[in-house]
């Protein structure tokens, strides 16, 4: 059933593309988290799995609230927990019509929980399954990122991927100017989160004003890395709005700009552009 809230132009429409509702942060007020984020014009957010179990609840949740969408995969840092019944289990989820993505999967050296070369088996497991489901993959990187551009540049290599095909975004970009350059001439996205609005990222905020907003998608992470002015308190998505707000401003710009373009990108990558109505959803589906 449709709400009663006042439609939405398509130039004010976000679309938060990651975030964590299933986490435990928001189990004492989902739904009205959900709802806070559609009656601030977030009308479509994808909820990201990082191992089987929490892939499952993704689902579970995009079942239960019309404006969320889930992806599945299991998180780097969760590798040992990669077994053949996993990669079935992913499979079969994979078939869910509001499952939009495989992810996130990726390569991360920051913690060190699983050995860098079992993270390349899963990582390249699962671009392999996006591969055969045919869907776009949430790519995690930490502190790798020559070798995830390696392993990512020999897969697109293989399966025939270039800029004309989105096949991906790289969630919370941390890398360069030329990692930029790279992934988007293999038809990645580039992800642009909270962080963007600290005081002290100056580099980051350099390199989103000179990519083109034609290959920025903007997220929240949520429930982690809340932008300012609530950076210290729990993130939620309806907070991608501060984050879209900067961007503008990076670019010279209006908000509503932004959110057009944005939101444009996110359906052609998640969405193949028709498949979602601008229209405002029901929190609660």
């Amino acid at each position: 059933m449709q709400s009663r809230r006042p439609a939405h132009s398509e130039a004010n429409v976000l679309i938060d593309t990651h975030l964590h509702l299933d986490f435990d942060a928001f189990e004492a007020d989902r739904d009205e988290v959900v709802a806070r984020a559609v009656e601030a014009g977030v009308l479509q957010m994808i909820t990201i799995g990082i191992n089987v179990e929490t892939s499952k609840r993704a689902v579970a949740l995009a079942e239960q609230y019309g404006a969320v969408y889930a992806a599945v995969g299991v998180h780097p840092n969760e590798a040992h927990t990669w077994t053949p019944e996993v990669e079935a289990e992913l499979r079969a989820l994979a078939a869910h019509p509001k499952v939009v993505a495989i992810g996130e999967i990726g390569l991360d050296y920051h913690w060190e929980r699983v050995a860098p070369a079992h993270q390349h088996v899963v990582f390249r497991a699962q671009l392999d399954l996006a591969a055969q489901v045919g869907l776009p993959v949430v790519i995690h990187d930490r502190e790798a990122h020559a070798d995830v551009v390696r392993v990512v540049q020999a897969w697109a290599s293989e399966a025939g991927t270039n800029a004309d095909t989105p096949r991906g975004v790289f969630h919370c970009f941390s890398g360069d100017r030329d990692m930029a350059r790279r992934v988007i001439e293999l038809g990645f996205y580039v992800g642009v989160d909270g962080p963007v609005t600290f005081k002290n990222a100056r580099r980051l905020r350099a390199l989103v004003a000179e990519l083109p907003l034609e290959r920025l998608l903007v997220e929240t992470d949520a429930p982690f890395l809340t932008p300012h002015p609530y950076r210290g308190r729990r993130n939620e998505p309806a907070h991608v709005h501060l984050v879209a707000q900067k961007v503008a401003e990076l670019h010279g710009v209006s908000v509503n700009e932004v959110a057009r373009v944005t939101t444009r990108n996110a359906r052609r990558l998640f969405f193949k552009l028709s498949s979602v109505s601008p229209r405002s959803p029901s929190p609660g589906g």
